[in-house]
């Protein structure tokens, strides 16, 4: 049995697969299986996929007939994997050649169930920034709940944001399968399946050298017009309900709820203003002034000042606690014309 499964959903990804596998491949740690998840592709990925696994027999590949998603595509990698550790990479993405060593023997050293990395943010200009998950260190039951959970749960306004990515972690499989941990939906899927996790890790160890390549891509899902998010965010925010009920996590931040709605009220204001959007400006306008007056929404906006965004988002704050929403409506007319 391999000591680590890499997990990699594959969706119309033929420029990028064979670069990942390569990555993999070059690690310095040798003991591990990689899964290809074929999400239904149209495109080239299957072959390219198919002809990686042919020249190295650590390589599997799982085809999937029809696209359904990379929670569903996950899912059916950890229903496959073999490994004692679970590790995920996206398709456009790569590994630094000693991030599986790394996490291994930190892991091992600490005597931890799970371990975590910075990562690079590549930006297409070349420009590359680290950002780390926590300081190093070892952090046990507590130190999780104090580090990783209670930021997940309701720091979603403060600066820095932990962002929920699930690459930087080297996780149990019995951890997983034991509590039954799995992906749901194609949005904020990663933050609730980390959530549940550190909900019964009981140590971390943590390193600050970046060994995951992170590429921003401006044509990836998080840019583009969603039709459904409000669908999407509703039901994030029912399984969060469901989450911090089943372990207990009502006192860790209170007003939880209210932090969470915001965070979503914000993103759901810059996707109604996204250029793919059909709707006229002042449909756009009307669904603002609808979504703001949700009773969640109102909770949220008349007891939470959001401090710790950025200019721009402040600006938004501003303009939606004083219900100046033709403003709001023409600025982003103009951001949308740069």
């Amino acid at each position: 049995m391999p000591a680590i499964s890499v997990i990699v959903p594959v969706y119309q990804a033929e420029k990028y697969i064979e670069a990942c596998v390569e990555s993999v491949r070059n690690q310095t740690f040798s003991d591990w299986e990689l899964l290809l998840v074929d999400d239904g592709c149209t495109d080239g990925s299957p072959a390219l996929c198919d002809r990686c696994a042919a020249v190295d027999g650590r390589i599997r590949v799982l085809h999937k007939e029809k696209n359904g998603g990379v929670s569903a595509a996950r899912n059916l990698a950890l229903e496959e994997a073999k490994g004692d550790y679970i590790a995920f990479l996206d398709a456009d993405d790569r590994y630094e050649s000693s991030c599986l060593e790394t996490l291994w023997n930190l892991r091992l050293g600490a005597d931890a169930d799970s371990a975590a990395c910075a990562h690079l943010n590549c930006l297409p200009d070349g420009t590359e920034t680290p950002e780390r998950v926590l300081p190093a260190g070892e952090y046990d039951g507590e130190g999780i709940r104090q580090g990783v959970v209670a930021p997940l749960l309701g720091d979603r306004l403060a600066q820095p944001v932990f962002n929920g990515f699930i690459w930087r972690f080297l996780f149990s499989r019995e951890i997983l399968r034991s509590n039954g941990i799995t992906f749901e939906g194609a949005y904020l899927e990663d933050e609730l399946f980390l959530m549940e996790y550190f909900c019964h890790a009981k140590r971390l160890a943590v390193t600050e050298q970046p060994l995951y390549r992170y590429y921003l891509n401006p044509a990836s899902a998080t840019h583009k017009y969603m039709p459904d998010f409000l669908r999407v965010f509703g039901r994030f925010m029912e399984r969060k309900e469901e989450l911090v009920g089943r372990n207990g996590l009502e006192a860790l931040r209170p007003q939880w709820r209210e932090n969470s709605n915001w965070a979503g009220l914000l993103i759901a204001i810059g996707n109604e203003y996204a250029r793919g959007n059909p709707r006229s400006a002042r449909e756009k306008q009307r669904a603002v002034e609808a979504l703001c007056a949700r009773p969640e929404m109102q909770k949220a906006i008349g007891s939470l000042t959001p401090e710790g965004v950025s200019a721009n988002k402040r600006l938004v704050v501003r303009l939606v606690k004083g219900r100046h929403f033709f403003t709001l409506t023409q600025l982003y007319r103009l951001k949308n014309r740069r």
